[in-house]
């Protein structure tokens, strides 16, 4: 087997088709199937399975996946770090994966600063949940991730660098303005209808665990809808649809110009930290780790405490 195998095998199994992979590899998909059909030959096990609509791997070409790309990761590392993209006039980049939350509300400000300090680095953005993000960082296919959640994620190393706080945002209506002045306890959300961000999302995860310490379970939710989009549901809260469980930092402006109402989780700050990720069995790029130090710079924890 050589790297050009291993790399059309890896593009495939990612992408899911031949002819995407053929496209990102710059080759035609005769030379990647080709490629693949001698790995298999090479290695005596299908690796792919193929049908009318897209591939999915086997269970040997799962196996095989975890090895190949590391493999073709550490070459494109090597690469980077003796230049060899620079000499053919490639720009080595890397790839920044980001939950909804610090990806809209603090990334952009990270990357205005980065990019007065580095104008020559190259980046990626890719948006996710914070469950995907921790898959893309755990298989390198991000170098660094920012997640609203520490999620199990294998060789993953979680590092906390902004502490951002879980509200309740209700309709600005005379119902909830009777309520927050009150200042009953919370056990009230348990009969409204709750708008609740995607499974997956690190605010509904850390938002559960909040509320099952105040002795709120879930199962006592009325959740009529889940949504990706926290500016769907502020829109959703502010014309009376619901109630929800966002961060203090995506209902800032909402709550600011009193098209929603905040309530407290509880008589403490309900707080859940924003960690940035990376795998810790590999090493970070020259670009990935100045990102890294850039973050902890801005928002040094021990402040925050």
């Amino acid at each position: 087997m050589n790297l050009k195998q291993l790399e059309a095998f890896v593009e495939v199994a990612e992408k899911n088709s031949f002819s995407k992979a053929a496209k990102s590899l710059y080759l035609t998909q005769p030379t990647v199937s080709a490629h693949i059909s001698a790995l298999e030959k090479e290695l005596g096990s299908r690796l792919l399975i193929r049908n009318t609509k897209e591939v999915e791997l086997s269970e040997s070409g799962k196996r095989l996946y975890e090895y190949a790309k590391q493999i073709v990761l550490l070459t494109a590392q090597i690469e980077q770090e003796f230049g060899k993209k620079e000499k053919r006039g490639e720009k080595p980049y890397f790839t920044i994966a980001a939950s909804t939350v610090p990806a809209q509300y603090l990334l952009p400000n990270i990357l205005m600063r980065f990019r007065s300090l580095y104008p020559m680095e190259q980046f990626r953005i890719l948006e996710s949940d914070s469950a995907r993000v921790v898959e893309k960082v755990a298989a390198r296919r991000a170098d660094i991730g920012l997640t609203g959640t520490d999620a199990a994620g294998k060789y993953c190393e979680f590092v906390p660098f902004y502490e951002d706080e879980l509200i309740v945002i209700t309709p600005n209506s005379v119902k909830y303005q009777n309520r927050k002045q009150s200042g009953s306890a919370l056990e009230w959300i348990a009969g409204e209808p709750m708008l609740l961000r995607e499974e997956g999302s690190g605010t509904r995860k850390e938002a559960m665990k909040l509320l099952q310490r105040a002795g709120i379970e879930e199962s006592k939710l009325q959740v009529i809808a889940s949504i990706e989009n926290p500016e769907t549901i502020k829109r959703s809260v502010a014309s009376g649809m619901g109630i929800s469980i966002l961060s203090a930092l995506s209902a800032q402006d909402a709550v600011s110009s009193g098209q929603v109402l905040a309530f407290s989780l509880g008589e403490e700050r309900s707080t859940r930290e924003i960690y940035a990720v990376y795998n810790k069995n590999f090493q970070l790029s020259a670009g990935a780790s100045r990102f890294l130090k850039l973050i902890h710079k801005m928002y040094p924890v021990s402040e925050q405490k």
